[in-house]
C-alpha cells in the first residue's frame, strides 16, 4: 500500500496537537512541549504550505513539514505515536524522503534530532543521511543537544529512494 501525501488541514493539525502524545522520554515530541511548534503547527498562516499529514490507505500514519530553501529542504516529521517503535518507520521516513526529492528536487536535504532519540538516528542513518554537527537548542522549557543530519540528493540516491 502507497503512501498519501496531503496538505495538512486545520483539523487534521488540531487533531495532532490535542491527541498525539508519546511515551516516556519521547514526550519531548508532544507538540503542547513546546509553545512555539504549537503555534506554528495551528496557526494556518504560519503552518503554510510546510506540513504535510501521510496517510496509508485511509489511515493517517504520521506527517512531514518540509521547508523549501531552493537547492535545500529541512524536513521534519512525526509518525502515530501508537505506531512508533513497530518497524515501520524506516518506509515511513523512505516514502517522505522521496516525496520531497520528487516535489523539490533539492541539491541537499537536512534534518535536526535530539540525540537522545537513538532509534531515528539509525533510520536515518540506514537512508544515508550523515552526521554534520551536534549543537545545543533551548526548547521546551530547557536545553537539548541536538545532532543534524545531511542527505545529498544525486541521480544515484535520487534513484534508490
Amino acid at each position: 500500500m502507497e503512501y498519501i501525501f496531503s496538505e495538512m488541514s486545520q483539523q487534521q493539525a488540531e487533531n495532532i496537537a490535542s491527541n498525539w502524545h508519546y511515551e516516556g522520554k519521547y514526550s519531548f515530541y508532544d507538540f503542547a512541549a513546546d509553545e512555539e511548534d504549537l503555534a506554528e503547527l495551528l496557526n494556518p498562516q504560519e503552518r503554510g504550505d510546510k506540513y504535510y499529514i501521510v496517510k496509508k490507505g485511509n489511515e493517517e500514519i504520521g506527517f512531514f513539514y518540509f521547508d523549501n530553501e531552493g537547492d535545500f529542504v529541512e524536513i521534519g516529521l512525526g509518525m502515530k505515536p501508537e505506531l512508533t517503535g513497530r518497524g515501520m518507520g524506516l518506509d515511513f521516513f523512505k516514502a517522505g524522503l522521496s516525496y520531497a526529492i520528487s516535489k523539490y528536487n533539492p541539491k541537499e536535504i537536512t534534518l535536526s534530532v535530539a540525540t537522545f532519540n537513538e532509534r531515528a538516528i539509525k533510520v536515518y542513518k540506514k537512508t544515508g543521511f550523515e552526521s554534520i554537527e551536534t549543537f545545543m537548542q533551548d526548547t521546551n522549557g530547557s536545553r537539548f543537544e541536538f545532532l543534524k543530519m545531511k542527505y545529498e540528493c544525486t541521480k544515484q540516491t535520487a534513484s534508490s529512494c
